[in-house]
């Protein structure tokens, strides 16, 4: 069994262990609930969802609703109303607690981004790079969506019940994506992660440079992008499928078999070992 050679880390106390292999270490226990905290973040608020609250933003900027939003929660409050946001952007974002938040109205861009754990309702449209980085939780858009929707989105859901912009998913990295209509040109450019459901038709070049990840389109596809080719529905896919569009009053257009399913073909993988003239080939 290997020692761990004296560095200034276990010096500090820092490295106990001896190495014997892939650590078998137990930190803590996640059935305790003594250790419940642990899974919250830092400055995270216990709030009651029965308790309402509301903002009018006719005359304030981002910061002050972001702020009067995290006040509310502060006090206990789990469920908040923004009327009159006016399209004005950046509004919802980084909140790391539960809560409900409705908008009643649209919004400009990058709202509700760098969120984990909130489920937020929008009852208009939305700007570009709504819900970019993306971490948990929901975001569900009544009406329709910019570009670069769900950039670098990494957990939860994503819904916009209409149509959206070019890039939608770009660099995505977990969560799904569900678009109602229609989405632009290069969606799920360099998709590493996740389930992108796209009801409608689908611009030129979607799924380009895709390194893994799954698209699925009801209508049609303008045109693929590199290494992205067509794969095989499975009965569980189309279980999923249904059962996550249910979730949001959402149906495939000729039902989820009848989808077309995009993944990496994988030959982008390996690209810097490639022959030149392979990689003409791939390109």
């Amino acid at each position: 069994m290997g020692e761990l050679k004296n560095t200034n880390a276990q010096s500090a106390g820092m490295h106990t262990e001896q190495l014997s292999g892939r650590t078998q270490q137990v930190f803590f226990d996640v059935e305790s609930r003594e250790n419940e905290d642990r899974f919250l973040y830092p400055g995270a608020f216990e709030v009651d969802f029965d308790k309402h609250g509301e903002i009018d933003a006719v005359d304030l900027t981002a910061r002050e609703v972001n702020t009067q939003i995290r006040d509310l929660m502060k006090d206990g409050v789990g469920s908040i109303t923004i009327k009159n946001p006016g399209a004005k952007h950046s509004f919802g974002v980084g909140l790391l607690n539960r809560l409900n938040l409705t908008f009643e109205g649209s919004l400009g861009y990058f709202g509700c981004g760098l969120n984990d754990g909130p489920n937020i309702r929008i009852t208009g449209r939305v700007g570009w790079s709504c819900g970019g980085n993306m971490m948990g939780g929901t975001v569900v858009i009544e009406k329709n969506g910019g570009s670069t929707f769900g950039n670098a989105i990494r957990g939860g859901d994503l819904v916009c019940k209409g149509d959206v912009g070019s890039r939608t998913g770009i660099d995505m990295k977990g969560g799904t994506i569900i678009v109602g209509g229609r989405t632009g040109a290069f969606s799920g450019f360099m998709m590493q992660r996740g389930r992108m459901i796209i009801l409608g038709d689908a611009g030129m070049n979607l799924g380009d440079s895709m390194y893994d990840g799954i698209i699925y389109v009801g209508g049609k596809i303008a045109g693929l992008g590199v290494d992205a080719v067509e794969g095989e529905m499975s009965e569980l896919e189309c279980a999923w499928i249904e059962r996550k569009l249910e979730m949001y009053g959402l149906k495939a257009p000729n039902g989820a078999a009848n989808l077309t399913k995009i993944v990496a073909g994988k030959q982008l993988w390996n690209y810097d070992n490639l022959e030149p003239a392979e990689k003409k080939l791939v390109l």
